[in-house]
């Protein structure tokens, strides 16, 4: 039997069923106590230091038990607490996304994706060079800077040299004043080898969504195709890390298996990279199963309510408190603007789903992998994220400077990261009002900058934002950046 040790690269000692399911049992029997709960609240709680703010986090035990915990007042103490962690290190800055979507090629059978293999009735396409051209265009003239691309797991259609040469293009394409200044990853699990060839290609965060991390699940929901392979998708995060990558993006779908179960799997999985590689993930990312082409959510009996979606992301934020956390267009306006102040702080916009989805005038759902809750413009979403006092921010400073991996959460864990981080989304949001937004945005949007600039404790930082504010209204000088 596997003995559960965080410091192992076997996939069944680091996500150890026994260690979670004696974590369940301990939640359980401490949901209602008090003191302990107290106790743990407190060590979470962001302390000063002579360095700045730190936090402690939690173990994936202690989460469990506010997970678990069902009194009123403390459950309203972790949510305050969770907005309290994420104030401290990203204050009030959303980083805004779009997925952009290669290939629907694949050759799984993954059981919740419409892409799996059996589905003979669901468009395939896949990008030419000139398509993924014309798609990054569309999304630069929206104001994007940042995209995730993802791809079906198909060596024929799809091998790693689709994806290296889509990279290349999508950072050679610089049209008006728009430019793409990071690309992260979502593609399948694979070898050393390609993560070292992706890690050359200037990627940002790759990101790998575990699905389950209980295996039996694991294996039935995927029943045929690589992906099949729980131990093999299970380490790859070990495997990219070694191949240099140092930023890297967890997940879950939510809705799958029991919902505790994959909370403390996940948890489990971050303190794992920090045990081994001293830097745990870049992001953690949190979808539910929704409905697609031939997928119906409510097959899957694992569904989470929103009350309870809410306490997990707040849970999450209070363990693992210097993470990014990533929320997307499967979820609701509604949604998405309670979760903002419980820990998130990525957020998609105008995504589409499908392939080839942002060149088409009419959103297509012939080859969409999910259904869009959120379907609002780029515009309208920074519009209500200003409304809401939220930045919109389109920084990609730190990746550009270096600031990756323990680099990053050295100084995310100091709070430091604010002196940069601030300043950087003024000036973003500030490329992004002056190109591309609406009227009404435009006018809320400075007068939050103004606002905003006055927040920037540092005097220097600050009369040098203010200065290149100004010089982004006046000139199609872009890209300043601390």
């Amino acid at each position: 039997m596997a003995i559960y040790n965080p410091k192992s690269l076997k996939a069944e000692e680091f996500i150890n069923d026994a260690e979670i399911l004696d974590t369940i049992a301990y939640a359980e029997a401490n949901k209602n106590n008090a003191e302990l709960i107290d106790s743990i609240l407190d060590k979470a709680r962001p302390k000063k230091t002579p360095e700045g703010i730190t936090c402690s986090g939690l173990s994936h035990r202690e989460a469990a038990v506010l997970l678990a915990c069902e009194i009123p007042e403390k459950v309203h103490a972790m949510r305050a607490l969770a907005e309290e962690i994420k104030l401290s290190f990203y204050g009030n800055r959303i980083v805004m996304f779009a997925p952009l979507y290669l290939s629907n090629y694949c050759v799984n059978g993954c059981v919740y994706c419409p892409y799996h293999l059996k589905n003979k009735h669901i468009a395939r396409k896949k990008l030419t060079q000139e398509e993924v051209r014309n798609e990054v265009i569309a999304l630069q003239d929206m104001g994007h800077k940042r995209l995730a691309i993802e791809s079906g797991e198909d060596p024929v259609n799809n091998p790693i040299e689709y994806i290296l040469e889509c990279i290349k293009t999508i950072y050679s394409i610089n049209h008006k004043n728009g430019a793409i200044r990071r690309v992260n990853v979502n593609i399948a699990a694979t070898t050393v080898e390609n993560y070292k060839k992706l890690k050359e290609a200037g990627i940002g965060t790759y990101i790998l969504f575990q699905e389950t991390y209980h295996k039996e699940s694991y294996l039935e929901l995927h029943p045929t195709g690589p992906k099949h392979d729980y131990d093999y998708h299970t380490e790859a995060m070990d495997r990219a890390m070694e191949g240099g990558i140092d930023d890297v993006g967890l997940g879950v779908l939510f809705g799958l298996e029991k919902y505790k179960y994959e909370f403390i799997g996940l948890l489990m999985h971050a303190e794992h990279l920090e045990a081994v590689h001293g830097v745990g993930p870049h992001t953690i990312s949190v979808p539910r199963v929704k409905r697609a082409d031939d997928i119906d959510p409510d097959v899957f009996d694992n569904s989470i309510p929103d009350e309870m979606f809410e306490k997990i992301i707040a849970c999450i934020r209070i363990a693992v408190p210097y993470t990014g956390m990533i929320i997307s267009t499967r979820e609701s306006e509604e949604l998405r603007g309670k979760v903002l102040n419980l820990g998130i702080s990525q957020i998609s916009g105008a995504s589409r789903t499908s392939v080839g989805g942002y060149t088409e005038e009419e959103r297509p759902h012939d080859s969409e992998q999910f259904d869009v809750s959120d379907q609002r413009t780029l515009d309208e979403v920074v519009n209500w994220l200003i409304d809401k006092g939220h930045i919109p921010s389109f920084c990609t400073a730190c990746y550009r400077e270096g600031r990756t991996g323990d680099r990053f959460m050295s100084l995310c864990k100091t709070g430091a990261i604010q002196n940069c981080c601030h300043p950087n989304a003024l000036m973003t949001l500030t490329e992004y009002l002056v190109d591309y937004a609406s009227d009404d945005t435009k006018q809320k949007g400075f007068a939050l900058i103004e606002k905003e600039l006055e927040k920037i404790p540092n005097e220097k930082a600050r009369r040098i934002a203010k200065e290149n504010v100004e010089a982004i209204k006046a000139s199609d000088r872009r890209d300043f950046r601390f």
